[in-house]
């Protein structure tokens, strides 16, 4: 949570998430839906492709499809990411690392980071199908605490709202 001192007063107080006017351009803008839309949809791809992947590493069948899951799955990372920056654009006036999302943004790049280096991996030959998976999971992994970063946030988001009420 953002906090920040009260001048003299020796005591932290909470930063709204978003101002009055930022809330307002959050509820106007089609992007906000967009995010609503994607981000529980990329949760189902995850849950899928996880499946496939343990099923892959425990049984050695299913490669072709886990590899498969794991590329839709980050097709949804991509695509996620780039409509997030235009609606961060939309609502705080620019595309990435606004104060309110700064550090979802930084891990953001990580997680986008695993997975390009999966693509990476699997596109050049440069690991085999084992370490692909683990590769796989490792940005799952990641993906995993980013996502719990902005359901977080989500809740702060409303938090906020009910006591502006």
């Amino acid at each position: 949570m953002s906090t920040i001192s009260e001048e003299g007063a020796g005591r932290e107080v909470s930063r709204p998430l978003y101002t009055p006017a930022q809330r307002m351009r959050r509820d106007a803008t089609r992007w906000t839906l967009v995010q609503g839309l994607l981000a529980p949809a990329q949760f189902v791809v995850f849950v899928i492709s996880v499946a496939l992947v343990l099923r892959y590493l425990l049984t050695g069948a299913g490669y072709e499809v886990a590899t498969l899951s794991i590329l839709v799955k980050t097709g949804f990372l991509l695509v996620i990411m780039v409509t997030g920056a235009i609606w961060e654009k939309v609502v705080f006036g620019q595309y990435l690392f606004a104060a309110s999302f700064f550090w979802e943004d930084v891990f953001s790049f990580a997680v986008i980071a695993l997975h390009l280096a999966y693509l990476y991996a699997l596109f050049t030959a440069s690991l085999d199908p084992v370490s692909l998976m683990w590769l796989a999971l490792a940005a799952y992994a990641a993906y995993v605490v980013n996502a719990t970063q902005f359901i977080l946030k989500l809740r702060r988001a409303r938090l906020d709202a009910g006591a502006m009420a």
